[in-house]
């Protein structure tokens, strides 16, 4: 097993951050499918992003953190965007 996408980033000092990343399906899973290239295809790790139990924490993470590479939370950066638009 791998160290997963929060091991490659240089994320999870935080104890609380840690607990969600380490439950993450993406953790058990390639890491290139969550950081497609331009114009590639971010269905795998959608699909991925699905039967994950920590999806909301995730997308909650992304967004306080302003991620702007990469599917987290079931959402391409475009989707986030839209996202943060409608909330303010």
């Amino acid at each position: 097993m791998g160290q997963g996408i929060a091991g490659l980033l240089g994320i999870g000092a935080e104890a609380d951050a840690q607990s969600w990343q380490e439950q993450a399906l993406c953790a058990e899973t390639d890491p290139e499918a969550f950081f497609p290239e331009k114009g590639g295809s971010t269905r795998e790790a959608k699909k991925i992003c699905t039967g994950c139990e920590v999806k909301a924490q995730c997308l909650e993470y992304a967004l306080s953190n302003d991620e702007r590479f990469g599917i987290w939370g079931g959402l391409s950066e475009r989707e986030r965007r839209r996202l943060r638009r409608r909330a303010v």
